[in-house]
């Protein structure tokens, strides 16, 4: 009985095979055909008639600069290389002395040299032609009397668009160079300080203005006068009595809130200008003095000649009468008199 089971799985086992091997090749076509009608339906749809969209372009990163310093080789020798510590340099044909970045050059200069090659500088600039956005001057000031090499190079650079770098030493010249190129990529936010965001910010910000107020005396400030404008109006006595304000503290934040905001210098200068307004009203006015007292002293004289002249007539001084001899001795301290008076009104003018 089992043989008869097993014999008759073996049957019915090759029977599906064999009607497998013979369907197989049937079904293989039909796979074959249907994946074919879908790819023409697909070929005949909506993405057929489109058009083939292409690419947009996209902007290339920005073009960064060598990563190490780059040195002209007319800069072999110079002090200033040694100072170079933070980056590496390597020489390179280059127009500028130093490269710090894509658009950042340097030229080298010493005030020395400029007073010996004044023509030196003006045709190295010329060789930049324009390449570099920001172009530095970096100028050794190794002479005492620099004044007048600034000048003409200040003008220099206004005209060129040169941005000058002064440094007294080469281990300042090569910090300048480091620094420059350390900032090649940063952005403007790293050298902004950092803004309040809201008004309490703002507030605490205005009161720690004046040195040695922190915060907390600010917040104990505010908080207890109310506002600014109450703070700002009260007394040293009242001020004196917060928690932690002492005598210097509140005599820096009183001058701070009443000292005038004009500049002292400027407030000199206007002090100066009204005196010397003054000292020229001053002198107009004793010139017109001088001027009256001189006419008055003109007019005295002419009067006290007039009056002599009617005394003693003229021919008469060789014989004249008792009377005429008496006007005749008169008539020297009358004038005596009058000089007297005129000296009086020289003095009193």
């Amino acid at each position: 009985m089992a043989d008869n089971t097993a014999d008759n799985g073996d049957s019915s086992s090759s029977l599906a095979r064999r009607d497998g091997l013979q369907a197989g090749p049937s079904h293989a076509a039909q796979t074959v055909s249907s994946r074919a009608n879908d790819d023409a339906t697909n070929n005949q749809g909506p993405a057929a008639s489109a058009k083939v969209q292409q690419p947009k372009p996209q902007a290339l990163p920005q073009r960064s600069g060598p990563s190490s310093i780059l040195v002209s080789t007319r800069q072999k020798g110079n002090p200033v290389l040694t100072a170079i510590r933070a980056h590496a340099w390597e020489y390179s044909d280059i127009p500028a002395d130093f490269i710090l970045g894509a658009t950042t050059c340097a030229l080298f200069l010493s005030l020395k040299y400029h007073r010996l090659h004044p023509e030196y500088i003006y045709n190295r600039i010329r060789g930049l032609q324009g390449k570099y956005n920001l172009r530095l001057l970096l100028t050794m000031v190794d002479i005492e009397n620099h004044e007048e090499s600034l000048k003409e190079l200040s003008k220099t650079s206004l005209i060129n668009n040169v941005t000058i770098i002064l440094a007294w030493s080469a281990a300042e010249a090569g910090r300048w160079l480091e620094l420059y190129k350390t900032y090649e990529h940063a952005p403007p936010t790293a050298i902004r300080s950092q803004q309040a965001r809201g008004d309490g910010e703002r507030v605490i910000e205005f009161i720690t203005t004046p040195r040695s107020i922190n915060k907390s005396d600010a917040v104990a400030l505010v908080s207890n006068f109310g506002s600014v404008r109450t703070a700002v109006n009260a007394q040293p006595e009242e001020v004196m009595l917060l928690p932690g304000w002492g005598e210097k503290k509140v005599q820096r934040w009183c001058q701070a809130v009443r000292e005038p905001f004009r500049l002292q210098k400027a407030a000199k200068r206007s002090l100066i200008r009204d005196d010397a307004q003054a000292g020229d009203a001053n002198h107009d006015l004793s010139r017109d003095i001088d001027m009256m007292a001189e006419a008055e002293e003109e007019a005295l004289v002419e009067a006290a000649t007039e009056r002599l002249q009617s005394a003693v007539k003229p021919g008469v001084w060789g014989a004249a009468p008792n009377g005429a001899s008496r006007k005749r001795a008169a008539s020297p301290d009358m004038t005596e008199g009058v000089m007297a008076a005129l000296a009086k009104l020289r003095d009193n003018g």
